[in-house]
């Protein structure tokens, strides 16, 4: 089966794997594990930050920003085809107690001038604009990029009107490796930011969340309430650790693969779909009997998985366990499955 669900599908490798096998540890939440210290500060440099906490998923890591950067009550702004907004179970109301103002952008991606008439006013009977939260890639536009002006002078308005700023970086990697720009200029006009390791870099558990050492105190403290307080979490923190040093190169290769997957598509007329800027690819169905549910079990059955992301888009996300091979065969289901699925005239 090739399997396109999501970059989160991967297996360690095994130079991963000996690294967990082999990871010194100790106990975190006694502050003793050396591994996930080392991981921990890897991360907090590559980010230009002060410091940075491992943490069990890339949601916690979002909720840590919010809840470290507003009070109850608050308003966040985002855009409406948000990771936060969309697929995090309404954890900002549930858990951080803030309402979430939601700016219809262009394919995740909103202007100066937007953000500026989303903000409120300070009248008392106003929620207060606390936060602004921002993400790159752009997973529900197809894994776009946000360019580093555009996040700059976002963060840069958000701060002179007195509000704090979070990045949802699960895939900054990628950005960083399609643009050659570093991750730390891409973090730097925030106040946090958090990264993945069990998407594209290929670790199979773990997220890091960096910011100030006053934020990050604050987090450690919000994560053992939200039970990810973690022992002998150097066996995790390896893996990270082995993909940042060994995996980072290898993005590149999922982004030529996804290109070479959606041009391979772009022949069938009844899919729309566009040439990705990093590792997924959107499939739209264009033609008015098919549905994304139908396309994705038709699939299937031809040995390639992918995933319908609304009623007439598929989802297809590159990662390291995909081969030159695994896109000839993906490309060839789609494309058996679209012929079958056609209404016969």
């Amino acid at each position: 089966m090739v399997d396109l669900r999501s970059d989160t599908v991967t297996r360690p490798s095994d130079g991963m794997r000996r690294a967990m096998a082999e990871a010194v540890v100790g106990d975190d939440v006694f502050g003793e594990d050396p591994t996930t210290r080392k991981l921990e500060e890897i991360v907090a440099s590559l980010l230009g930050k002060e410091a940075a906490l491992f943490i069990p998923s890339g949601m916690m890591g979002n909720q840590l920003g919010i809840y470290t950067q507003t009070r109850p009550g608050d308003e966040v702004i985002l855009e409406r085809k948000s990771h936060i907004f969309n697929y995090e179970s309404g954890a900002a109301s549930s858990l951080c107690g803030v309402t979430l103002h939601v700016i219809d952008g262009n394919e995740g991606r909103f202007s100066e001038e937007q953000f500026l008439r989303s903000l409120r006013h300070g009248h008392y009977w106003e929620s207060r604009s606390a936060l602004l939260c921002l993400e790159n890639t752009l997973n529900i536009a197809g894994g776009r990029l946000f360019p580093i002006n555009e996040l700059t002078a976002l963060a840069n308005s958000a701060h002179e009107h007195g509000l704090s700023c979070h990045l949802d970086g699960a895939r900054l990697w990628n950005a960083s490796v399609a643009t050659k720009v570093s991750l730390e200029q891409y973090a730097d006009p925030f106040d946090t930011i958090t990264v993945c390791l069990s998407k594209g870099l290929g670790a199979p558990v773990g997220s890091v969340f960096a910011g100030s050492s006053q934020i990050v105190q604050q987090a450690h403290r919000r994560r053992k309430e939200l039970g990810g307080g973690m022992r002998q979490s150097g066996i995790l923190a390896a893996a990270g650790i082995y993909a940042i040093e060994h995996h980072l190169p290898d993005l590149e290769r999922d982004h030529i693969h996804a290109q070479r997957l959606a041009k391979g598509l772009r022949s069938l007329e009844d899919l729309h779909v566009p040439i990705p800027e990093t590792n997924i690819v959107m499939i739209d169905i264009l033609n008015e009997v098919v549905t994304s549910d139908a396309l994705v079990n038709q699939i299937h059955a031809l040995n390639t998985a992918m995933m319908a992301i609304s009623p007439k888009t598929v989802r297809a996300t590159v990662h390291r366990d995909v081969s030159s091979n695994d896109i000839d065969t993906a490309i060839a289901s789609v494309k058996e499955a679209v012929n079958a699925l056609l209404p016969q005239g």
